[in-house]
């Protein structure tokens, strides 16, 4: 079990999942410290850089990676603890796009009205206070919100032979967006290629649920995760889990889609890991989960459903108390 450190350089930055070689190799149990770059790549540093000038697709969303991670093999699961998340500097960018995001035209939702206005927020980042400051871009309001770092994109390769667009979330995880993917929390993904292909980056300094007008407060980071391969469990679809809950992420749209999915797949973990006949697993979840959502603006879109591990009969931790080891690892080469 080693410590590594990786910075990728500006050209060594990832667009998609799968199709890209390895720039680093770890083995089950190993730390990584990580840089990673914001969804703009770090041109967007004040008012006047609008993302449309400064920017160009299709290289937003960038990630650092991939690693190859020894052992994994399809079939296999890999658990990824988020021990740390810092933000790397003292700002971090917002912003609003003339046909993206949850309330305006797009591709997908045509209509006839006016595009909305290319806007950029600066949010001041104080680590130190543990706050992000809001200053609104027409009046004089300010207000400290709490600084909450995630990860909102992170995934592994997907399977046959495919590359997919860093900005895509699905099976193979990719562009989540939940602010669930803070420091503390496991993310199992199921394993589709050989040595998994682990990539990560666009962090938020902190995001509301559902990610509304499709920008975070994005934030460079640097991150440290903990990885282990369990080998021979499937991972269908993402999953978390923290010290007190389980968590199972859909990604499609319509978001309905995406809602059946998570729950379905949380209803299939509870069945698993408490002994609930599935129409009991089913009413229980249905009476005390929550349902977060993550982002209603990607290409697919992302919901979670979640339960309290204290509410479940005879409830073990998940994937046979990964989440405790690597937590505890983390902490012992951190």
């Amino acid at each position: 079990m080693e410590k590594f450190t990786y910075r990728p350089a500006r050209d060594e930055l990832a667009y998609t999942f799968g199709g890209r070689m390895p720039v680093a190799h770890l083995r089950s149990g190993d730390v990584l410290e990580v840089f990673t770059e914001d969804c703009f790549g770090g041109l967007v540093r004040g008012p006047g850089d609008l993302p449309s000038q400064v920017c160009r697709m299709p290289y937003l969303n960038p990630v650092s990676g991939p690693f190859f991670v020894e052992d994994a093999e399809p079939g296999d699961t890999l658990a990824i603890h988020l021990a740390s998340i810092a933000p790397a500097r003292d700002w971090g960018m917002s912003s609003t796009f003339p046909h993206f995001g949850a309330l305006t035209s797009t591709s997908h939702t045509a209509t006839l009205q006016p595009p909305l206005e290319e806007r950029v927020w600066v949010y001041g980042i104080d680590r130190q206070a543990g706050t992000v400051r809001f200053q609104a871009t027409e009046s004089g309001h300010t207000v400290d919100l709490p600084l909450d770092p995630m990860i909102g994109t992170i995934g592994v390769a997907p399977g046959g032979f495919e590359a997919r667009s860093t900005i895509v979330p699905d099976t193979h995880g990719g562009n989540l967006d939940t602010p669930q993917l803070r420091a503390g929390t496991t993310l199992y993904l199921g394993v589709n290629v050989h040595g998994a292909m682990l990539a990560l980056g666009d962090g938020h300094a902190r995001q509301g649920e559902g990610e509304a007008c499709g920008v975070g407060v994005e934030i460079a980071t640097t991150t440290t995760l903990a990885v282990e391969v369990i080998k021979g469990v499937p991972t269908v679809w993402p999953r978390l889990e923290t010290d007190t809950s389980i968590m199972s992420i859909g990604c499609a749209r319509p978001l309905e889609d995406a809602y059946r999915i998570a729950h379905h797949d949380l209803v299939g973990w509870v069945e698993s890991l408490t002994g609930l006949e599935m129409l009991d697993a089913y009413q229980l979840v249905s009476q005390v989960g929550r349902a977060p959502i993550g982002n209603v603006c990607d290409p697919n879109y992302t919901v979670l459903a979640a339960v309290d591990m204290a509410l479940l009969p005879a409830s073990s931790a998940g994937y046979g108390g990964v989440h405790g080891r690597l937590r505890q690892l983390a902490v012992g080469l951190g």
